[in-house]
């Protein structure tokens, strides 16, 4: 079956494990335990004293803990990284087998942050530096026997980028075989005519 809040995939098995760690605290405390978690995600920091507080009822062993963080963080982000309303994640969760208590609470606190969880996550996505500069050479090595035979050739490259965060201008020399450089071309060749087509 398959979750929007999963980007339409089949939930991973590990979620669904976690599902019934989830199930054994009360409705309140997993609506207090989101906000922690939600905390987290948004870098205002995870107040860990008050999650094992909130856990302490169930019997939560440090493992189960950390497993209910990490669901919980997974489904809160994913379900902001595919844009899904609160009502569609408490019917797939509920799917899954989480009570319904456990769903609204989730949900409340997922509606309250959705679009500060959304900005966060588009602040930290890929992020690539700008290319400023390609030089490259071609390394031709003798051999050192008495008979002086040309090796294979070495391309070195030597790209020059803009930090995106810093604005600093890093340089990365690379050095490949012959074989490898050609292998590089063809495949930026081809990625240049898929972004082509895109346009």
């Amino acid at each position: 079956m398959r979750f929007r809040f999963c980007g339409d995939l089949d939930c991973p098995d590990w979620v669904l494990a976690e599902i019934s760690t989830l199930a054994r605290i009360s409705s309140v405390k997993m609506k207090l335990l989101c906000v922690q978690v939600m905390k987290d995600l948004l870098d205002e920091g995870i107040d860990y004293d008050k999650v094992s507080k909130l856990t302490t009822d169930a019997k939560f062993e440090i493992g189960d803990i950390k497993a209910s963080v990490a669901v919980l963080s997974f489904i809160l982000s994913s379900a902001a990284k595919h844009d899904v309303d609160s009502e569609s994640l408490s019917s797939e969760l509920q799917q899954l087998g989480l009570p319904k208590e456990h769903a609204t609470g989730l949900c409340k606190s997922y509606e309250d942050k959705h679009s500060a969880l959304q900005e966060k996550l588009r602040e930290s996505s890929l992020r690539l530096g700008r290319l400023e500069a390609v030089n490259w050479r071609v390394d031709y090595t003798l051999s050192s026997s008495e008979i002086k035979q040309v090796n294979e050739p070495t391309v070195q490259l030597r790209l020059q980028a803009q930090d995106p965060e810093t604005d600093s201008t890093e340089t990365t020399v690379v050095s490949i075989t012959a074989d490898k450089f050609r292998v590089l071309l063809t495949e930026l060749k081809q990625a240049q005519t898929m972004m082509n087509a895109l346009q």
